[in-house]
């Protein structure tokens, strides 16, 4: 099979659009009802809502206390609004940064989970991101690992990565199956 892959110059939120517009063509093509974002405060699963009428647009925020303890990145009334439009919202442990950063942080010493993640990321953040997403998605139950969906992620905010892929639970990691690139940056 012969397929393209764009790859964009720069990463970060500049590309989101052109990610969404890349996603609702693939996912017509394959008949894939659902996709899995990543949004921090709620603007890319808004923009991705929007983007994309019928599909199920699953949006995974930050956990709480990510950035400062019992802290919600998301506020209530986005988290409201984006599930009054249709997604399903999850807030749960990052796949790639539960206990393993904290040990991190208190020993100073790198965990599994971490390597991974970091690993991942020489294909560039917003890889990491979208396996990771499709991972917490999957260990909350709101995707089938039967069933194929597009993950995106992104570098900082917006999108600049999707990926089509069957995704697992986090503790069977190396089931995942990444079956297509539409598109990421050309520099990690």
């Amino acid at each position: 099979m012969d397929r393209s892959i764009t790859y964009f110059e720069h990463r970060g939120t500049g590309n989101t659009a052109r990610v969404l517009e890349l996603v609702r063509t693939r996912a017509a093509e394959l008949r894939i009802p659902r996709v899995v974002v990543p949004s921090t405060g709620g603007p890319t699963g808004s923009v991705a809502v929007a983007a994309l009428p019928g599909v199920e647009v699953i949006v995974v925020t930050h956990s709480a206390g990510y950035s400062g303890p019992d802290r919600h990145e998301m506020p209530p009334a986005v988290r409201a609004e984006l599930e009054a439009q249709g997604a399903r919202v999850l807030t749960t442990t990052h796949a790639f940064g539960g206990v393993g950063r904290s040990v991190r942080k208190k020993f100073e010493t790198w965990q599994v989970e971490e390597l991974i993640a970091q690993t991942l990321k020489v294909f560039g953040q917003g890889t990491k991101v979208a396996i990771e997403v499709s991972l917490m998605a999957a260990d909350a139950g709101l995707v089938s690992t039967h069933d194929e969906l597009i993950a995106c992620g992104g570098t900082g905010h917006g999108l600049d990565t999707a990926l089509v892929l069957k995704p697992t639970h986090a503790q069977t990691f190396f089931d995942i199956q990444v079956l297509e690139i539409i598109c990421k940056p050309r520099t990690p």
